[in-house]
């Protein structure tokens, strides 16, 4: 399974009415285990950042003025995304301004190039109800390093996500390899060929023949003389 993980940052919180993305990361795994394969974006938004943006994620306007606008990236970007299932956390918040970019470009929306996109914020809230369930929080609680995550930064953000996603589902996998792995030692055990075992037959002594005997004898007297093997003895003989 090819997966992106993918994050943004923005000039403010409201797409519909303007704000704009400034910064995309994501990163490509594949099967599990990261590629390598990245992409990262600064974009020129061609409009100020909100001021607690910035406190957010300190891109200031006089960086992004000489970045490339998003028009110039989308064919770069999406042709990344294609076919891949996207995992972001709080995913409705980056679609919606993804989608908000694509519009002004006419370039449909980001479903029409992409497998899927899976929430880990859903996810974490299925699995921690009631509890804080920020990139942050689950950084702590999964035992994720985050100690450089001064600012917020969409490739920064982007591992982070990969790696509390990998700790939210390892116990899945775990459990299926383990049963696994025990059914195929149940069936292994089950294979054993005792073919190749010479099993001697030990003959009792006339010592032993004879206590047998006297032991048999007492439990039929016990049972009124109604054990199985005194009955069962006539028939054999004849």
């Amino acid at each position: 399974m090819r997966q992106i993980f993918l994050d943004t940052e923005t000039t403010g919180l409201d797409a519909v009415n303007g704000d704009r993305i400034i910064e995309i990361g994501c990163i490509e795994m594949v099967n599990r285990r990261l590629t390598g394969q990245n992409k990262h974006f600064y974009l020129n938004p061609d409009r100020s950042s909100h001021p607690d943006a910035v406190k957010v994620h300190g891109l200031t306007d006089e960086f992004l003025a000489d970045k490339p606008r998003f028009a110039e990236v989308v064919d770069d970007l999406l042709e990344f995304l294609a076919g891949a299932d996207i995992v972001i956390h709080n995913a409705g918040f980056d679609i919606g301004f993804l989608n908000a970019e694509l519009k002004r470009l006419a370039r449909g929306t980001v479903t029409d190039v992409v497998a899927g996109v899976t929430d880990t914020l859903l996810m974490a809230r299925d699995m921690f109800p009631g509890k804080s369930n920020s990139l942050d929080a689950l950084c702590k609680r999964l035992e994720v390093d985050n100690s450089n995550r001064t600012l917020h930064g969409a490739l920064l953000d982007a591992g982070l996500l990969a790696e509390v996603y990998i700790r939210l589902t390892r116990g899945q996998d775990s459990l299926v390899i383990d049963s696994a792995e025990e059914q195929r030692q149940a069936h292994a055990d089950s294979q054993v060929d005792l073919s190749a075992f010479v099993l001697p037959v030990l003959q009792a002594t006339p010592e032993e023949a004879a206590a047998h005997e006297v032991t048999l004898a007492d439990l039929d007297k016990a049972c009124g003389g109604k054990t199985v093997w005194r009955a069962a003895a006539p028939a054999e003989m004849a």
